[in-house]
């Protein structure tokens, strides 16, 4: 993906920061050093988010050393948070949340480091290869095949249900931060992310409110209204993503929740989803977050569905490598 391309897609997802109006994001910091801490050395940008961007970069150590797959995933925040002072703090915190979890369908994080010239806080991981659920989604405006949207779904819900039960919440799922590779999905960016009460107390809890870039269409009424971050936020978004990837429409026509619920905006099941499934996804979709499906609800729900193959199907996986 070239910086036009990057540009685009970050246009397509604008964010909403806490009490202010949808902006795209201010461009990158110019004096990003092109190698970090003697080590990574970035090769071109992949993606720009609300918060930060990723980059391709090459792990000079491990070419050292004869690795033949030398590369990584470099994530930097941009210039509007790398301002604040507790900015390697909020970078941290992801990272944190982040590396205490192992599930197949979520991004690997390798280290969190700070270049010692620029003080540039920066997070390594795994480079992933594949197309995001967005671009796909481009491809097929009516929705994927009930047995793929299935499958990925399924995929999803596991990955999230695994994370909370980790007490580690999302805050941010959306079709651009989910990637489909050679064989399965995973999910990424828990930059918004927090953890659950009572859970991981040891790392720094940060004012949410000035760090706040929910998606607004994807964001739960209840956040957009100021309330923190829960599972039943995470609930809804996710219900958002499976009723578009089922489809190929964003349930309340690319509204907000709020400007939804305001329009009185009519709901309708997926054409393709089987009738015993959308009461399910019907409740997680609820604006109301006492009357919202739980995440075991849903994802029971899509297991008694008849199991599909358990790989992505082949024309999924003809996709360009990053």
């Amino acid at each position: 993906m070239n910086s036009q391309a990057a540009a685009t897609a970050a246009s397509a997802d604008l964010t909403l920061m806490a009490g202010s109006t949808a902006k795209a994001p201010r461009p990158l910091p110019k004096d990003l050093p092109p190698v970090l801490c003697g080590r990574y050395r970035i090769e071109r940008l992949l993606g720009v988010g609300g918060m930060g961007a990723v980059y391709r970069a090459r792990d000079l150590l491990r070419e050292q050393f004869g690795d033949p797959q030398p590369y990584v995933a470099l994530k930097t925040l941009s210039e509007d948070f790398a301002e604040y002072p507790d900015a390697s703090a909020l970078l941290y915190s992801e990272f944190a949340l982040s590396a205490r979890l192992s599930q197949r369908n979520l991004v690997r994080l390798y280290s969190f480091e700070i270049d010692p010239p620029s003080q540039r806080a920066f997070i390594t991981m795994e480079l992933l290869k594949g197309c995001t659920l967005d671009s796909l989604l481009q491809q097929y405006p009516s929705g994927l095949p009930w047995a793929e949207a299935r499958t990925i779904s399924l995929s999803l819900l596991e990955a999230l249900h695994y994370a909370h039960g980790q007490g580690v919440l999302h805050g941010d799922l959306k079709p651009s931060n989910l990637m489909l590779g050679d064989s399965e999905l995973r999910l990424f960016d828990f930059g918004l992310g927090q953890a659950m009460d009572g859970f991981l107390t040891g790392l720094p809890r940060l004012s949410r409110s000035r760090f706040a870039a929910w998606t607004p269409r994807y964001a739960a009424p209840e956040l957009l209204d100021g309330a923190p971050l829960s599972a039943a936020a995470d609930v809804y978004a996710v219900a958002c993503v499976i009723y578009e990837l089922c489809s190929g429409q964003h349930p309340f026509r690319r509204q907000s929740a709020k400007q939804a619920k305001a329009m009185e905006l009519p709901l309708h099941a997926p054409a393709d989803m089987p009738r015993a499934l959308w009461p399910a996804l019907r409740a997680a979709l609820e604006f109301d977050p006492a009357q919202r499906s739980s995440l075991p609800r849903l994802l029971r729900a899509f297991r008694e569905q008849q199991r599909p193959a358990s790989r992505l199907p082949r024309w999924l996986r003809r996709r360009p490598a990053l």
